[in-house]
């Protein structure tokens, strides 16, 4: 089929009755897609009907990705790497779930899942008149984005009041001209129920990570507990699982290429209206910088933890999200190279001002439309060496104590505001969470690492030249008597920070109190402090006033093509759909729609990330392999493809068929289609899903778990 150039491509408008799989649709939206004339066998209203149980009831947002209901006893699946964090925390050298595995045989063998909670949307309604009301007369782009985001707190605080399980939020769609509430039960007792071995939720590692063909078993099971009354609480001993009143069923037909399936899922951030102004940021500055800076802490890690099993396990959260998101971007960097995709933006927008200039009244309104969005990048880019090593001291890759001591410091500083002045949110309950999370970070802390980690940033400030320098840290970078290394080494040995009662404390004090303590962590929070706070407020004023601008070119595209736009993903609930289906990566190419276990033997040598386990090849070598092999294929599926429109936050996401049965579970995009937040490639553009049969064969025959089957209702 011939690319979808002038629009899907380039400016992504498709109408809502279009042909092809595009877009990432809110639930409001689907009964206008057409979707019975395009397979689905259900009613649209099974899938999402405003106040009542629905298929998008039995979905959650869990972890930072998306995970689904498939019993009426809480049993939740998701992938492997949306659970590996807790099966990291809950890890150690003698009981290493990553690496082993774990099953919980009976429901009080169940770990909890530090850290973790799930949200399942209950209502969605356009809140826009109310918010926009709101400031219908500032025109102040800065101060009208601080009363939008008062308003949206006031909102938000009003639904939370309702019951302590109950969580909203408002998120501005096409930059700000519709605002959508979504309003969540949020559950907080977590727990692991199975999980295979990484050699099997993780095969192929790195090297097949957004690559096709594909063997991995990314999945885990987890189960969702409440208190006795049914509401979402903290871990207790006497919680009981969640009963849903919706679950999905698994299909325990055949799948065929060309078959009809969708996926409602949690999908992150998109940017598929943008311009050329935010491409050539993202290609030439913030994709290269991430790429190398995550690069250089992963080798960091790796090298100071390839002797320490133990400090291996701390790290592997951090490294595995930093090694996801730069193989991302390179594939980013290289996609767009390879398409000359800011070339074909900067040749669109010719068009578009052409169109724009045609008329006074709209020269008038989007003649300069552009110009003024690239004058607020050039603002930004004056800073951006200087910004970007801040942003580093600030956070965990300056190490744990650094970034644990920016943000207590930084909550300080906020606090001693007036209230009105303050962030909005920033209550004596947000400190507490802030306060409790902070067992997570510490979890995690490797102090090998953290001091290395410590000593690079210090080094970048160091290298910084002119009016980049960060005067702040002359104390440490100029100071004749101490080197860098001395100072680092100093510091790690004389804090109380490393200390998690203590760093706990420390919240909700007074800027004051916490200089008073001369600790050196706190000490450099309090001096980089100013010059933070005004990177914050240009980053802050950039984002005021891009934003209208951004708003104000989506709707001249409005005017301009005359089409319905789906918005860009906003981390809240969507749907997508399209046909089982390979593609051709290059010419003289094609890549089937499915892998089987057959793929995983021919990979295997024994060796991490390719370490396939004995019992799993001795079951395919026995022809052990249950009711789970494929017809047409003669083996255990156990990946797919579909065109399903799905980014960052899709991951667990169930996939189904046209029945509204679950087929599958999104795990990942194909390398070939790494721009995808940025276009859709109708040619290119793939989700690869495990295959459920494969998650149920590993489930019974390998894990031994065949009681989760019958939980499920397989017989």
């Amino acid at each position: 089929m011939k690319k979808l150039i002038v629009i899907a491509v380039i400016c992504v408008m498709t109408s809502l009755a279009a042909v092809s799989q595009e877009g990432m649709w809110m639930l409001s939206q689907i009964g206008q897609l057409d979707l019975p004339a395009k397979g689905l066998q259900i009613p649209v209203e099974k899938i999402y009907t405003p106040g009542k149980p629905s298929l998008s009831w039995a979905v959650l947002q869990l972890g930072g990705g998306s995970a689904s209901f498939v019993s009426p006893e809480g049993l939740v699946v998701t992938n492997h790497h949306v659970a590996y964090t807790a099966l990291q925390r809950a890890s150690s050298v003698s009981s290493d779930y990553l690496t082993k595995g774990f099953l919980a045989q009976k429901r009080t063998e169940e770990i909890s899942a530090p850290g973790y909670q799930a949200k399942m949307m209950t209502e969605m309604k356009d809140v826009t008149e109310e918010i926009l009301s709101a400031v219908s007369n500032i025109t102040d782009p800065v101060e009208r984005d601080r009363k939008i985001n008062e308003k949206i707190t006031e909102m938000t605080r009003a639904v939370e009041k309702e019951g302590a399980d109950m969580e909203a939020d408002i998120v501005a769609l096409f930059e700000g001209k519709q605002y959508m509430m979504h309003t969540y039960k949020v559950f907080k007792d977590i727990r692991i129920v199975y999980s295979p071995p990484i050699s099997i939720g993780n095969y192929g590692g790195e090297i097949d990570n957004w690559m096709w063909p594909r063997h991995t078993g990314d999945f885990s099971f987890m189960r969702v507990y409440v208190n006795v009354a049914g509401e979402g609480t903290e871990y207790s001993p006497e919680n009981v699982p969640y009963k849903p009143q919706v679950w999905l069923k698994p299909s325990m037909g055949d799948i065929d290429e060309g078959d009809f399936n969708f996926i409602i899922g949690y999908p992150g951030f998109t940017t598929r209206y943008r311009s050329s102004n935010s491409v050539d940021w993202n290609l030439n500055r913030n994709y290269p910088f991430t790429v190398s800076n995550f690069r250089e802490v992963v080798a960091i890690s790796n090298e100071l933890t390839k002797d320490d099993h133990a400090g291996e396990l701390k790290m592997a959260s951090l490294v595995r999200g930093l090694e996801n998101t730069l193989k991302n971007y390179q594939g980013n960097i290289e996609g767009m190279k390879k398409t000359n995709f800011l070339g074909k933006k900067l040749a669109f927008e010719k068009e578009f001002l052409e169109w724009a200039n045609g008329t006074p009244e709209r020269k008038a309104r989007y003649g300069n439309l552009l110009a003024r969005e690239k004058e607020q990048y050039d603002i930004i880019a004056r800073t951006y060496d200087r910004d970007n090593v801040l942003g580093i001291l600030q956070g965990i890759l300056a190490g744990s104590m650094t970034g644990v001591a920016n943000n207590i410091y930084g909550l300080a500083m906020e606090m001693a505001k007036p209230e009105g002045e303050r962030q909005p949110g920033l209550t004596p309950e947000a400190l507490n969470e802030f306060a409790e999370g902070l067992t997570y970070t510490y979890n995690d802390y490797y102090e090998p690492v953290d001091r290395a980690l410590l000593l690079r940033a210090l080094k970048m400030a160091g290298n910084l030249k002119g009016d980049q320098r960060i005067e702040a840290l002359d104390y440490i970078l100029d100071n004749p008597s101490v080197t860098p290394e001395q100072w680092v080494d100093k510091a790690y040995a004389s804090s109380r920070m490393k200390d998690l009662q203590f760093a706990q404390s420390l919240v909700g004090k007074s800027p004051a109190e916490l200089t008073a303590l001369n600790d050196p962590f706190i000490g450099i929070a309090a001096a980089i402090y100013p010059v933070s706070d005004e990177a914050a407020e240009i980053s802050n004023a950039f984002g005021a006033r891009v934003t209208p601008l951004r708003k104000e070119y989506v709707e001249a595209l409005y005017e301009w093509k005359g089409s319905t736009l789906y918005p860009d993903a906003s981390g809240t609930i969507r749907f997508t759909w399209g046909p089982v289906k390979g593609y051709r990566p290059a010419d003289a190419v094609w890549y089937e729609p499915f892998t089987t276990l057959k793929g995983v033997i021919e990979k295997n040598t024994g060796t991490e990330p390719f370490d396939a386990p004995a019992e799993l090849v001795s079951l395919r070598e026995k022809k052990d392999l249950g009711r789970w092999v494929d017809p047409e294929l003669g083996d255990v599926p156990v990946a797919f493809l579909n065109q399903c429109d799905i980014t960052g936050g899709n991951s667990g996401s169930p996939v189904l068929n046209a029945r509204g049965e679950i087929i599958g579970i999104a795990f990942d995009g194909n390398w070939e289609a790494m721009t995808s937040n940025w276009q859709y490639d109708y040619e290119l553009q793939r989700c690869i899903s495990v295959d459920f049969r494969y998650v149920l064969f590993i489930t019974e025959k390998f894990g031994n778990a065949g009681f989760l089957l019958k939980e499920m209702g397989i017989k």
